[in-house]
């Protein structure tokens, strides 16, 4: 979660220095809240699979590994989307 947030700070400080449009602005922000939204939605699930999960389970750790893999996903394509808005 820490590395998102510092992430979304460095965009935000580039957006800033680089002037982007209020469209832009938004851009970033929408794709900025996805990623925090997904993270805290993976905390969240990680925290319940603790409490009801005591040993190994198949299904928790599958559902574990979805729910990293959103937040993978969620992150790349923020990426891509910060690329696309501060560089072209």
């Amino acid at each position: 979660m820490r590395v998102h947030v510092v992430a979304a700070a460095g965009v935000v400080l580039a957006g800033w220095l680089l002037d982007v449009r209020a469209w832009q602005a938004c851009v970033l922000s929408l794709c900025i809240t996805l990623v925090l939204v997904v993270e805290l939605l993976n905390t969240a699930l990680e925290r319940l699979a603790k409490a009801v999960a005591r040993g190994q389970n198949e299904h928790v750790r599958d559902a574990l590994d979805v729910s990293s893999a959103a937040v993978l996903a969620a992150a790349g394509g923020a990426v891509v989307v910060g690329i696309v808005v501060l560089l072209f």
